[in-house]
C-alpha cells in the first residue's frame, strides 16, 4: 500500500500490556495522523449489550444484524475518534469492571469481529491513521504502509497494567495476579479461531521491556518516516 495523500496507515499490534494504545496515540499526535483505538470499539459493543440487558449466554449466537442494531459508531474528532452507542458519546463507561471482565469473551464471537471490521476499515479508508489492537496488521489493514508488533515480558506487562489501574507498583501479589490474568488472555487470543493474535507478515517487532515510553515512541516515528518518507 502506498501512503495516501492524507498520510500512511500504520498498525501497532501486540499482546495485552505491551503499550499499544498509549504509544499509538502519541505516535499519531507527532505525525499529525488520527488514532484508532480498536479496543474501544469492542468495549463499546460490550457496554451496549450490557445496557440492553442481552444475556451473556446469548452473545455467542448474536447475528450481524442484531449487533448492528446496537448502533455502535465512531466519529472523527481532531486526531481521534469519538465512540458512540445509540448516538451517545461513551468514554468512562467503557472502562468499568463489568465491561473489562467481558470484552475478551465477546471478541471471540465471529459476528462481532465482522461487525467491527466494517467500522475499522471505514476509519482507515482515507489513510492518515495509526491503529492499535491485536489484528490490525494481520486482518484489518493487511496492506498497511507500516506494521509494528510490540512485545514485552510478562512481568513488565503486568506491572504496567497494575499501575494503569492505580495500584501500588511495590505490591508483588497484585502484579503476580495480573500476570496470571494476562497469561490467560494471551492464550485465549493466540488460540481463538477468529483473528488469532500473531505477528503480522512484514511487521517490525519492537521489545518495549527495557524501553522508556519516549524511546519506543521515537523508534516508531523514526521507522515510519524512514519507510514512508
Amino acid at each position: 500500500m502506498r501512503a495516501s495523500t492524507a498520510g500512511p496507515v500504520i498498525t501497532l499490534d501486540g499482546p495485552a500490556g505491551a503499550g499499544k494504545t498509549s504509544t499509538a496515540k502519541e505516535v499519531a499526535r507527532r505525525l499529525g495522523l488520527r488514532h484508532l483505538d480498536s479496543g474501544a470499539l469492542y468495549r463499546a459493543l460490550t457496554y451496549a449489550l450490557l445496557e440492553n440487558g442481552v444475556p451473556e449466554e446469548r452473545w455467542s449466537d448474536l447475528t450481524l444484524q442484531e449487533l448492528r442494531a446496537l448502533d455502535v459508531s465512531q466519529v472523527a474528532r481532531g486526531g481521534a475518534f469519538e465512540v458512540r452507542v445509540g448516538g451517545r458519546l461513551v468514554d468512562e463507561e467503557l472502562r468499568s469492571s463489568a465491561v473489562t471482565g467481558r470484552v475478551s469473551m465477546l471478541a471471540r464471537v465471529p459476528a462481532v469481529r465482522e461487525c467491527l471490521l466494517e467500522l475499522q476499515r471505514a476509519a482507515g479508508a482515507q489513510g492518515g491513521l495509526v491503529a492499535d489492537g491485536r489484528d490490525m496488521g494481520s486482518v484489518v489493514f493487511p496492506e498497511a504502509d507500516v506494521k509494528v508488533f510490540l512485545v514485552a515480558d510478562l512481568e513488565e506487562r503486568a506491572r504496567r497494567r497494575v499501575l494503569q489501574d492505580g495500584a501500588a507498583d511495590r505490591d508483588p501479589g497484585t502484579v503476580a495476579a495480573e500476570a496470571q490474568a494476562i497469561a490467560r488472555r494471551d492464550e485465549q487470543d493466540s488460540r481463538r479461531e477468529v483473528s488469532p493474535l500473531r505477528k503480522p507478515e512484514g511487521a517490525v517487532e519492537i521489545d518495549t521491556t527495557g524501553l522508556a515510553f519516549e524511546d519506543q515512541v521515537e523508534a516508531i516515528v523514526d521507522l515510519v518516516r524512514r519507510l514512508t518518507g
